[in-house]
Formats: C-alpha cells, sequence, structure tokens
C-alpha cells in the first residue's frame, strides 16, 4: 500500500514539526464571526454546491468558508487527484490557521484515487486532523462512516454520472471497508443515456424525475439492501422552477419511496461535519441526518 507519508505539502519544510500549533486567537469566542465555522474543499472547475447546501440546514450559529483546489489543466482524470493529493493538505492547513473548527473535503473519488486504502484514509485524516489542530474529514470515507453508524451491511450504489473507473473505484473501496455491494451502474449502464460523452456533456445536471426513475431501477436490479447509496455531485432540475438540487435535497421523497437509507457522498459528509461540531440540521433530512441530536459543547 503506498505511504501517504509521502505526501507532504510541497512547500513544507523536511524538519518541520509534525505538530502544527493553531492560532490562540482562534481559542478566543468573542474573535471568531461564528461560533462554529467549517471549511470547505472541492475540486477545480466545479463551483461546488456543497456549502450553500450545508448553510441552507445548518443553524444560524455556523459559519461557511469555501477554498477551491487549483491544479492547472485539470480534466477530471483519477491520476491528476493522486498526483496533487499533497493540495488537501495545504487546505487544512490554510483553514486551520484562519479559524476554521472543521476542514470537509468534497469529492468522493480521491479516497480511492489515493490508492491508501480504508485504513490508509483513516490514518491520513487522523494525521491531518491532529497535526493542525481541527478535525478534517473526506466524503468518499465519511460514507464509510455513516454506513457503519447505520450498522448496515448490503448496498446498491447509484453511480449516477461518474465515470467507469470513478465508480468501480468507489465499489472496491466500499467493500475493502467490508460491505456488500450487491448492484452498482451509472446512468448509461441504467439505460438512460448512450453513452459516458453524452452523460458527460450535461455537466452533472439531470432531468428531475431522473433522481427517482434511476433508484427505482437501481432498486430493482439490486434485490434486498439495507441502504441505497449515489455518488458525487449530482444535480436534479426542480420540476416548479428548473433550479438544480443535490440529493440531499430529494432525500426524504427517496426514502419514502424506497423504503430504505438514501445515503450519499454529500449526506454523508454533512453528518459527519454536524456530529463533529456537536450540531444537528435544523431541516427536515433523511434517516442519516435526522440521526444527529444537537449537544451544544461550548
Amino acid at each position: 500500500m503506498p505511504d501517504w507519508r509521502m505526501f507532504r505539502w510541497r512547500t513544507r519544510r523536511m524538519d518541520s514539526p509534525e505538530h502544527v500549533r493553531k492560532p490562540a486567537v482562534w481559542s478566543d469566542p468573542s474573535k471568531k464571526p461564528f461560533p462554529y465555522q467549517v471549511g470547505f474543499t472541492c475540486p477545480p472547475q466545479d463551483f461546488d454546491a456543497a456549502p450553500t447546501d450545508f448553510l441552507r440546514m445548518a443553524p444560524e450559529t455556523v459559519g461557511v468558508h469555501g477554498r477551491m483546489l487549483h491544479i492547472p489543466g485539470y480534466c477530471h482524470q483519477l491520476d491528476q487527484r493522486k498526483r496533487h493529493f499533497q493540495l488537501l493538505e495545504e487546505f487544512v492547513e490554510c483553514m486551520a490557521s484562519s479559524g476554521a473548527d472543521v476542514c470537509a473535503q468534497v469529492g468522493s473519488n480521491w479516497v480511492h484515487a489515493s490508492g491508501f486504502g480504508v485504513s490508509g484514509i483513516r490514518d491520513y485524516c487522523r494525521r491531518l486532523s491532529e497535526t493542525y489542530e481541527t478535525p478534517f474529514h473526506m466524503a468518499g470515507y465519511a460514507m464509510v462512516e455513516a454506513l457503519r453508524a447505520l450498522d448496515v451491511e448490503k448496498v446498491a450504489l447509484n453511480a449516477v454520472y461518474h465515470w467507469p473507473d470513478w465508480w468501480q473505484g468507489t465499489v472496491r473501496f466500499l467493500r475493502d471497508a467490508g460491505f456488500d455491494v450487491t448492484w452498482a451502474g451509472n446512468f448509461v449502464d441504467q439505460g438512460w443515456f448512450p453513452d459516458q460523452a453524452t452523460v458527460n456533456d450535461q455537466r452533472w445536471i439531470f432531468d428531475g424525475d431522473l433522481a427517482c426513475r434511476s433508484f427505482l431501477h437501481v432498486a430493482e436490479q439490486a434485490g434486498p439492501v439495507d441502504a441505497y447509496l449515489a455518488n458525487g455531485m449530482c444535480n436534479f432540475r426542480r420540476e416548479s422552477d428548473g433550479l438544480p438540487q443535490r440529493l440531499v435535497a430529494l432525500e426524504v421523497e427517496l426514502e419514502s419511496i424506497l423504503g430504505r437509507p438514501v445515503v450519499t457522498h454529500d449526506n454523508a459528509l454533512y453528518w459527519r461535519v454536524f456530529r463533529t461540531l456537536g450540531l444537528a440540521p435544523v431541516t427536515r433530512q433523511g434517516k442519516l441526518l435526522s440521526s444527529l441530536c444537537a449537544v451544544d459543547p461550548r
């Protein structure tokens, strides 16, 4: 297994201490604009909805800051994620020094693209959290943590728009974590689009009714499971006004139809962040996010 310790931020000196003291000013609540401060990062070339989605469901005591990763010439390749993995550490250091209480990484493919494996990613997140005195969570590993918290074993993956090597990597990661993935496939496999190029042309935004239709197709193919999963940053247009919405806005409706929890890389990441902060959503959500109870530790 590759050693995550080789992926150090390229500007960090080799003799730097393993522990970086967070600026003491952030331990004084009166110096912070929000009692709870969350930093999000996402892959390049995608205006990410995660900070907005999270803020819409969070208590007003929560503030959010976004920081896009910068990879010139980025073209959504897994090897680009692996080569630039050190940017995640740069992100955590910048957010921690700016007063973030928790850092969240959007983008499910980074965990399996790294080659670290499940335990390697767990250790990587732990190391960054300890080094910069700020909890760091990755969407791909947050899904594993969420499924374990729900005590599920058999799952089916709606791989939505994800390219084959993307979602196949997710399946391997989930199986390595001990889950029984009974079926997985994207919109091409499900028969909604003729090829991957046509899917890519949608730029991750699809007709609103495809969300329900695709999950019902997955349910039919998979048979009995404990939970239904979905990859990535898929958006579906709201019927009333065409506004693109992520699955986190549709999870209540989908769960009522499917009769099982719907766990996505988005809602799993939000669940992990809320749990770290000791907070819970103020909006009506699906089973995973509704399992949280707000316990203000401050």
